[in-house]
C-alpha cells in the first residue's frame, strides 16, 4: 500500500495505537479521538510527507492530509483494524478524548440525537396541528374512519418515540442501532405496558419494577442507550470474534434491559418530570419579565444550538400536559428575525443588500431564520439587536398571557401556525405580529452600515469580488496557456468572508489551498467551473470539481458538517459527471444544518500551488458571479494580467 510507512509514522506520532480511541475522516483530514492529546507530537506529524498540518480541536485531534486522506485512512486501518467502523467514513464514530468538556459532550449528544429525527417529529406535529384546526372549524367528523386513520399517522411517531430516539442515540454513540431499537421497543411493548398498568406490584428477579408509561418519553431510553454503548464496547473486547455476532447483542439486552426497567427508566422519568416541572414553573410564574429576558436571549440560544436541550422536556410537556409554553417563544423569535431583516430592506440603498434582505424576510416568515441571522443580522450587528428587541417584547406578551403550543410543528413560521391553534391562539398571533413590527421599527431606526457587506467593492478591486459574470457559455477545453486566466464562479448565494476569518485553521491557514468563504443564504450549490466532478464525499457535505483546464475546486459546505452523516444534504451529481457553470451539485437544508453547525462554506483551489489565486473576500455574492481569478504560475511570473 502506498502510504504504509506514512500510516505507521502517523500512528506513532499521535501517541501510538494505545492512545487512539477512534478515527474517521472527512474530505481533507483524519479526525482522531485520542485518550490524551498531549501525547501527540505535532512536529513529528508535520514532518510526515502527506501531512499538511495539525489542528488540536480538543475533542478531536485533526491531521490534515488533503485529497489523499481516504488512502491514508485505509493504510492506518490496515495497521489498526479495530479503528474501522461501518460509519467511519461518514462521521458516525464518536470521540472520547479526555479534553472534551462535559457540557460540550452533552450538547453534542443531545443535538446529534434529535437533529436527525426532527423532520419526522415536525411533520407529524404539523399534521396534528392541521387535524386540530380542521376539527376546531368543523371541517371534519372526528369520529370518522378517515380522521382516525390520519390521527394514527400523526400520533405514531410520538407513541413509538422511544424506538426512534433509541436508533438516533445509538448512531450518535456508536452503539448497534437495532439492539437499541429493541430496548426502545421494550418500553412500549403492549404486554409489558398492560402488566405495569394493572396497579399490582411487578418485580424482575426480585427487584421492583416501577409502573410508568414510556410512550412519548425520551429520557429513559437515552439513559438506556448510553449504558448500552458502554456494555457493547466491554463485551466486544472480551467475547471471541466468532461468537460476537450473537452473544454481544444477547448479553447486551440481558444486562441493559433489566437495569433500564428497574433503575434508569424510573430515574429518567423522575428527572425529566423534575426538570420539566422547574422549567414550567418558571414559564408559568415568570410572566412578563421572564418572557422579556428569554425572548431577548433566544436568537443567541438558537444560533448556538442550545435550544435542542429543551426538546425532551417540550415533548414531555406535550405528552403529559397537552401543551408547552416555550414553543410559542420560538415563533416570536422567528417573526422578530423576519421583522429585523425587513427593516434592513427598508433602509438599504445597495440593490444587492436590498434583494438579499427581502428574500431572507420571506424565508424567515416560512420558518427558516438561519439565512437572515447568519447572512445579515450577525454580520451587520444592528439587525441582531433589533431581533433581540422584537423577540423580547413578543416574549413578554407570550408569557404574560400564557400562550401555549399544542404540537411540536417543527416550524416557527407561517406553516407552523396550526401548532398554536387553541384557547390562546389570538394572543399568540398578537405576540408574533408585535415582535415583527418592533423588530422592523428598531432595525429601521438603527439603520445599517452597508460598507460591512458592500462598501469595499469599488475601493479594493484587487481583492474584492470580481464584478463581471463568469461566462458559462465558453467552456475551456484545453490547459490554460501562458498569460491566460480562468474564472471560478461562486457556487452559492451569500456574503463573502475572507478565508482568514474562517474559524478552522485547516482553511484559514490555507493548508488545503487558497480561496475564500461564503456565508450562504440559500442551499443551492452549483458548479463553479466547466469540468468534471472529481470527488463527492459520502456525506455529501463536500464536493470537488476539476475544470477542463485542470483547476481543482473544493466546495466544503459548513464547518465540521461531516458529523451530520449526510443529514440535510442531497447530491444531484456523481463522481465522473460532466458539469457546466451553474449546474446544480448539491441541495442543502440550511435550516437543519444551521441548527447544529456553522454553515459558513469554503471554496478553495486545492492545487493552488500551481496558480496565482486572486479570491473575492468582501461583499454579497450570487451563484454564478465571478469569484476567484486563477492564473498559472508561469503566466504570473511573466507579469501577465487580466
Amino acid at each position: 500500500m502506498k502510504y504504509d510507512k506514512d500510516a505507521a509514522a502517523i500512528i506513532a506520532a499521535v501517541g501510538g495505537e494505545s492512545n487512539i480511541d477512534s478515527l474517521y475522516h472527512c474530505v481533507t483530514r483524519l479526525r482522531f479521538g485520542l485518550k490524551d492529546n498531549a501525547l501527540a507530537d505535532q512536529s513529528a506529524l508535520t514532518a510526515i510527507t502527506p501531512v499538511m498540518g495539525v489542528n488540536d480541536a480538543g475533542s478531536q485531534y485533526q491531521v490534515i492530509i488533503g485529497n489523499d486522506v481516504p488512502d491514508v485512512y485505509r493504510a492506518i486501518v490496515a495497521d489498526v483494524p479495530r479503528l474501522s467502523t461501518e460509519d467511519a467514513i461518514d462521521g458516525a464514530a464518536t470521540t472520547t478524548g479526555a479534553k472534551q468538556k462535559l457540557h460540550t459532550r452533552f450538547l453534542d449528544f443531545i443535538s446529534g440525537t434529535f437533529a436527525p429525527i426532527l423532520p419526522a417529529i415536525a411533520g407529524a406535529g404539523l399534521l396534528k396541528g392541521i387535524l386540530a384546526l380542521s376539527n376546531s372549524f368543523g371541517w371534519v367528523d372526528p369520529s370518522s374512519q378517515t380522521f382516525l386513520i390520519f390521527s394514527a399517522i400523526a400520533d405514531a411517531v410520538f407513541f413509538f418515540l422511544p424506538i426512534i430516539v433509541a436508533v438516533s442515540a445509538a448512531r450518535k454513540l456508536g452503539a448497534n442501532p437495532y439492539v437499541a431499537a429493541s430496548l426502545g421497543g421494550l418500553l412500549v411493548y403492549p404486554a409489558l405496558t398492560a402488566l405495569l398498568g394493572t396497579g399490582e406490584a411487578v418485580s424482575l428477579l426480585g427487584i421492583p419494577v416501577t409502573a410508568a408509561t414510556y410512550s412519548y418519553s425520551v429520557i429513559p431510553v437515552l439513559l438506556g442507550v448510553y449504558l448500552l454503548s458502554w456494555v457493547e464496547r466491554g463485551l466486544t473486547r472480551i467475547i471471541p470474534s466468532f461468537l460476537k455476532l450473537t452473544f454481544v447483542p444477547m448479553f447486551s439486552l440481558v444486562i441493559v434491559a433489566p437495569v433500564m426497567l428497574t433503575l434508569l427508566g424510573p430515574l429518567g422519568t423522575f428527572v425529566g418530570s423534575g426538570i420539566a416541572g422547574g422549567i414550567n414553573w418558571a414559564l408559568d410564574n415568570g410572566g412578563v419579565p421572564a418572557g422579556f429576558v428569554i425572548g431577548a436571549l433566544l436568537p443567541l440560544i438558537i444560533m448556538t444550538g442550545m435550544h435542542y436541550t429543551l426538546v425532551p422536556f417540550i415533548l414531555q410537556n406535550l405528552a403529559t400536559l397537552g401543551y408547552d409554553k416555550f414553543l410559542p417563544l420560538t415563533y416570536v423569535q422567528t417573526f422578530a428575525t423576519a421583522g429585523a431583516v425587513f427593516g434592513v430592506f427598508l433602509r438599504a440603498k445597495n440593490k444587492q443588500i436590498k434583494a438579499l434582505s427581502l428574500s431572507t424576510t420571506f424565508t424567515s416568515l416560512m420558518g427558516v431564520t438561519e439565512p437572515a441571522l447568519y447572512g445579515l443580522a450577525l454580520p451587520l450587528r444592528r439587525p441582531l439587536i433589533a431581533t433581540m428587541a422584537g423577540a423580547a417584547v413578543g416574549g413578554a406578551i407570550s408569557l404574560g398571557f400564557g400562550v401555549k403550543a399544542y404540537v411540536l410543528a417543527g416550524n416557527g413560521g407561517l406553516p407552523g401556525l396550526p401548532g398554536l391553534v387553541g384557547e390562546t391562539f389570538v394572543w399568540a398571533i398578537v405576540g408574533i405580529v408585535i415582535a415583527f413590527i418592533v423588530s422592523a421599527v428598531v432595525s429601521t431606526i438603527l439603520g445599517i452600515d452597508e460598507s460591512i457587506l458592500a462598501g469595499t467593492a469599488e475601493k479594493t478591486p484587487a481583492t474584492a469580488p470580481i464584478a463581471k459574470k463568469a461566462d458559462a457559455s465558453a467552456p475551456v477545453v484545453a490547459p490554460l496557456a501562458a498569460g491566460a486566466s480562468e474564472i471560478v464562479s461562486a457556487p452559492l448565494n451569500g456574503t463573502l468572508v475572507s478565508l482568514d476569518d474562517v474559524p478552522d485553521t485547516t482553511f484559514s491557514k490555507r493548508l488545503v489551498g487558497d480561496g475564500t468563504a461564503i456565508r450562504p443564504t440559500s442551499g443551492w450549490v452549483t458548479s463553479p467551473v466547466n469540468g468534471v466532478v472529481a470527488t463527492l464525499f459520502p456525506t455529501k457535505h463536500a464536493v470537488a470539481v476539476r475544470s477542463d483546464s485542470g483547476v481543482e475546486v473544493l466546495i466544503h459546505v459548513g464547518l465540521d458538517t461531516v458529523n451530520l452523516k449526510g443529514a440535510g444534504f442531497t447530491a444531484h451529481v456523481a463522481v465522473g459527471d460532466k458539469v457546466a457553470v451553474g449546474d446544480l451539485l448539491l441541495d442543502v437544508d440550511l435550516a437543519a444544518v444551521g441548527a447544529t453547525h456553522d454553515t459558513l462554506s469554503v471554496v478553495v483551489i486545492t492545487n493552488s500551488a500551481k496558480y496565482t489565486v486572486e479570491p473575492g473576500t468582501t461583499g454579497p455574492v450570487r451563484a454564478g458571479d465571478a469569484l476567484i481569478r486563477v492564473t498559472p504560475v508561469v503566466a504570473a511570473t511573466r507579469g501577465a494580467h487580466v
